[in-house]
């Protein structure tokens, strides 16, 4: 049976783990080929470990046993000259880009770091880098001709409150989720005359690594009782990584046609508590 995405190519940042691979794998699963890119090496401003060339290559290894074609790039989504070399090189292999998952992004800073520079880091990684992968693949999209839909990865932390702590990493992380909706809306309004849709995911606290960590695990363990409730309504601690790479396969697909400038949460209902 042909896939919902037979025939496209997804460019996916942060694609070497978590979300990233689970996306990259969805989505060829569904029959898309992939340009997946990661830093794959260590921020020192991060609490917790990043992903390394193993985990990309694990990733490759992964979409190619589903019979789909997969080109990798080590790149730091914060560089535009790089990323965009990176999405031009793959889509020359691959035959263009009709996806984009502008999924890169980072938590928790550590705690040694300065906070304006933890809240700049973040703000470069989560928003910079999401605004540089855009514009890298959008003026291939347009000059192709033929549509496209892009997802950008937000967070239930740009839909809510609750939570804030006046610690300049979480701030930083807050305002650049709260970004992506505002990218969201000003990129479904750009780009609708090029057929090119654009939507954003919101999810939950997702089972990976950069949740499921020492770092963040201690920041949690710390916090009052009676702080700001951070569950779910659903009776679920955190989603799993295929349950916002569904959203995002529907989203990317024809089934979908139609939906545009829209903030989808997967979010186990945590934000109409």
């Amino acid at each position: 049976m042909t896939g919902r995405l037979e025939g496209k190519v997804a460019l996916i940042t942060g694609a070497a783990r978590g979300q990233g691979r689970s996306h990259a794998v969805r989505l060829a699963s569904e029959g898309a080929d992939v340009i997946a890119v990661d830093i794959c090496r260590q921020l020192e401003t991060v609490a917790y470990p990043l992903a390394t060339a193993a985990d990309l290559a694990e990733t490759a290894s992964e979409v190619e046993a589903l019979d789909r074609r997969i080109v990798t790039a080590e790149v730091d989504v914060r560089d535009a000259e790089t990323m965009a070399a990176a999405v031009a090189d793959g889509a020359e292999q691959l035959g263009g880009v009709d996806i984009v998952v502008a999924n890169a992004g980072i938590g928790m800073v550590a705690k040694d770091v300065a906070p304006p520079d933890a809240f700049r880091e973040v703000l470069d990684v989560n928003l910079v880098g999401v605004w540089n992968t855009v514009h890298a693949a959008a003026p291939i999209m347009i000059e192709q001709g033929r549509g496209g839909s892009i997802v950008l990865t937000g967070s239930t932390m740009a839909l809510i409150g609750r939570g804030g702590s006046g610690d300049a990493g979480a701030d930083g992380y807050v305002a650049s989720k709260h970004a992506i909706v505002g990218l969201t809306k000003t990129w479904a309004n750009w780009l609708a005359k090029h057929n090119i849709r654009v939507n954003s995911v919101h999810p939950t606290g997702v089972s990976t690594p950069m949740i499921l960590n020492d770092a963040l695990q201690e920041l949690l363990a710390s916090l009052p009782a009676d702080g700001p409730d951070m569950s779910n309504l659903l009776d679920v601690p955190l989603v799993e990584p295929r349950d916002v790479s569904a959203a995002v396969a529907w989203l990317v697909s024809d089934e979908a046609r139609y939906v545009t400038g829209v903030a989808l949460p997967v979010d186990a209902g945590m934000t109409v508590k």
